[in-house]
Protein backbone atom coordinates (compact mmCIF):
# COMPACT_ATOMS: atom_id res chain seq x y z
CA UNK A 1 0.00 0.00 0.00
CA UNK A 2 2.87 2.32 -0.13
CA UNK A 3 3.31 4.57 -2.92
CA UNK A 4 6.80 4.76 -4.74
CA UNK A 5 9.11 7.32 -3.87
CA UNK A 6 9.39 10.13 -5.71
CA UNK A 7 13.19 11.64 -6.94
CA UNK A 8 14.14 14.56 -8.00
CA UNK A 9 13.38 15.53 -11.80
CA UNK A 10 10.49 12.80 -11.88
CA UNK A 11 7.52 14.43 -13.34
CA UNK A 12 4.80 14.98 -10.54
CA UNK A 13 1.67 13.10 -10.85
CA UNK A 14 -1.28 15.00 -12.09
CA UNK A 15 -4.41 15.26 -9.90
CA UNK A 16 -7.61 17.20 -9.32
CA UNK A 17 -8.96 17.11 -5.84
CA UNK A 18 -12.04 19.48 -3.95
CA UNK A 19 -10.43 21.64 -1.81
CA UNK A 20 -12.05 23.50 1.56
CA UNK A 21 -14.81 24.82 -0.97
CA UNK A 22 -15.59 22.01 -2.89
CA UNK A 23 -14.03 23.44 -5.65
CA UNK A 24 -11.66 21.58 -8.27
CA UNK A 25 -7.73 22.22 -7.84
CA UNK A 26 -5.83 20.77 -10.21
CA UNK A 27 -1.97 20.29 -10.49
CA UNK A 28 -2.40 21.77 -13.80
CA UNK A 29 -3.75 24.80 -12.57
CA UNK A 30 -0.09 25.97 -11.59
CA UNK A 31 1.88 25.37 -14.89
CA UNK A 32 4.76 27.18 -15.29
CA UNK A 33 4.69 28.54 -11.62
CA UNK A 34 6.30 26.88 -8.82
CA UNK A 35 4.62 25.04 -6.43
CA UNK A 36 4.89 23.38 -2.87
CA UNK A 37 2.46 20.43 -2.41
CA UNK A 38 2.70 19.26 1.20
CA UNK A 39 1.01 16.08 2.83
CA UNK A 40 -0.22 16.46 6.24
CA UNK A 41 -1.95 13.63 8.58
CA UNK A 42 -5.10 15.47 9.86
CA UNK A 43 -6.52 19.06 9.78
CA UNK A 44 -6.56 20.70 13.38
CA UNK A 45 -3.82 18.37 15.19
CA UNK A 46 -0.87 20.36 16.93
CA UNK A 47 1.32 19.32 14.50
CA UNK A 48 -0.18 19.85 11.54
CA UNK A 49 -1.75 23.33 12.81
CA UNK A 50 1.85 24.09 13.53
CA UNK A 51 3.15 23.22 9.84
CA UNK A 52 0.05 24.76 8.46
CA UNK A 53 0.27 28.29 10.46
CA UNK A 54 4.27 27.98 9.52
CA UNK A 55 2.99 28.50 5.78
CA UNK A 56 0.23 30.67 6.31
CA UNK A 57 2.68 33.16 8.03
CA UNK A 58 5.64 32.55 5.58
CA UNK A 59 3.33 32.84 2.34
CA UNK A 60 4.16 36.47 1.34
CA UNK A 61 7.83 35.48 1.15
CA UNK A 62 6.99 32.59 -0.92
CA UNK A 63 4.55 33.79 -3.30
CA UNK A 64 7.46 36.84 -3.70
CA UNK A 65 9.68 34.33 -5.02
CA UNK A 66 7.12 32.74 -7.11
CA UNK A 67 5.76 29.57 -4.85
CA UNK A 68 2.43 28.58 -4.86
CA UNK A 69 1.53 26.22 -1.76
CA UNK A 70 -0.92 23.78 -1.67
CA UNK A 71 -1.85 21.29 1.49
CA UNK A 72 -3.34 18.11 0.69
CA UNK A 73 -4.84 15.34 3.58
CA UNK A 74 -7.25 12.66 3.61
CA UNK A 75 -9.98 15.18 5.77
CA UNK A 76 -13.11 15.53 4.42
CA UNK A 77 -14.39 18.99 3.49
CA UNK A 78 -16.60 20.12 6.24
CA UNK A 79 -13.09 19.12 8.47
CA UNK A 80 -10.98 21.24 5.86
CA UNK A 81 -13.07 24.26 5.68
CA UNK A 82 -12.97 24.49 9.68
CA UNK A 83 -9.37 24.19 9.82
CA UNK A 84 -8.93 26.46 7.29
CA UNK A 85 -11.70 29.50 8.90
CA UNK A 86 -9.90 28.56 12.44
CA UNK A 87 -6.85 29.03 11.59
CA UNK A 88 -6.96 31.62 8.77
CA UNK A 89 -4.93 29.64 6.47
CA UNK A 90 -4.54 31.21 3.02
CA UNK A 91 -3.79 28.61 0.51
CA UNK A 92 -6.12 26.08 -0.76
CA UNK A 93 -6.59 22.69 1.52
CA UNK A 94 -7.11 19.83 -0.72
CA UNK A 95 -9.18 16.19 -0.10
CA UNK A 96 -7.91 13.15 -0.91
CA UNK A 97 -9.87 10.92 0.63
CA UNK A 98 -9.31 7.61 -0.99
CA UNK A 99 -5.76 8.50 -0.51
CA UNK A 100 -5.07 8.10 -4.39
CA UNK A 101 -2.79 10.80 -4.58
CA UNK A 102 -0.83 10.44 -1.33
CA UNK A 103 0.19 6.74 -3.22
CA UNK A 104 0.97 8.80 -5.79
CA UNK A 105 3.36 11.11 -4.36
CA UNK A 106 4.58 8.27 -1.87
CA UNK A 107 3.18 10.17 1.00
CA UNK A 108 1.57 6.87 2.62
CA UNK A 109 2.87 3.99 3.89
CA UNK A 110 4.51 2.48 7.66
CA UNK A 111 5.67 4.99 9.78
CA UNK A 112 6.28 4.85 13.40
CA UNK A 113 4.26 6.93 15.72
CA UNK A 114 4.72 6.48 19.42
CA UNK A 115 7.35 3.58 19.37
CA UNK A 116 4.63 1.96 17.46
CA UNK A 117 4.43 1.03 13.56
CA UNK A 118 1.47 2.15 11.82
CA UNK A 119 0.18 2.99 8.57
CA UNK A 120 -0.92 6.81 7.73
CA UNK A 121 -0.02 9.98 6.05
CA UNK A 122 3.60 10.50 6.02
CA UNK A 123 4.34 14.05 6.73
CA UNK A 124 5.75 14.79 3.19
CA UNK A 125 6.84 18.36 0.60
CA UNK A 126 7.31 18.36 -2.76
CA UNK A 127 8.44 21.33 -4.93
CA UNK A 128 7.19 21.04 -8.48
CA UNK A 129 8.80 23.63 -10.77
CA UNK A 130 7.46 25.74 -13.34
CA UNK A 131 8.32 22.48 -16.11
CA UNK A 132 5.76 19.91 -13.93
CA UNK A 133 9.00 17.74 -12.33
CA UNK A 134 9.87 17.24 -8.79
CA UNK A 135 12.57 19.53 -7.79
CA UNK A 136 12.77 18.51 -4.40
CA UNK A 137 11.37 15.67 -2.38
CA UNK A 138 11.39 15.56 1.29
CA UNK A 139 9.68 12.86 2.89
CA UNK A 140 9.03 12.44 6.50
CA UNK A 141 9.14 15.65 7.59
CA UNK A 142 8.70 17.24 11.57
CA UNK A 143 5.96 20.09 11.59
CA UNK A 144 8.03 22.09 14.00
CA UNK A 145 11.07 24.24 11.82
CA UNK A 146 9.96 22.46 8.31
CA UNK A 147 8.71 25.63 6.42
CA UNK A 148 12.23 27.48 8.20
CA UNK A 149 14.35 24.50 6.89
CA UNK A 150 12.36 24.44 3.12
CA UNK A 151 12.48 28.57 3.26
CA UNK A 152 16.31 27.77 3.53
CA UNK A 153 17.17 25.20 1.06
CA UNK A 154 14.98 27.38 -2.03
CA UNK A 155 16.84 30.40 -1.01
CA UNK A 156 13.65 32.31 0.00
CA UNK A 157 14.48 35.12 2.28
CA UNK A 158 11.83 35.87 5.11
Amino acid sequence: MTGTRLEKGDIAPAFTLSDQDGSPVSLADFAGTKTIVYFYPAASTPGCTTQACDFRDNINSLKSAGYQVLGVSKDELDDLKTFQSEQGLNFPLLSDPDLTIHQAYGAWGEKSLYGKTVTGTLRSTFVVGEDGRIELPLYNVKATGHVASLRKKLGVDA
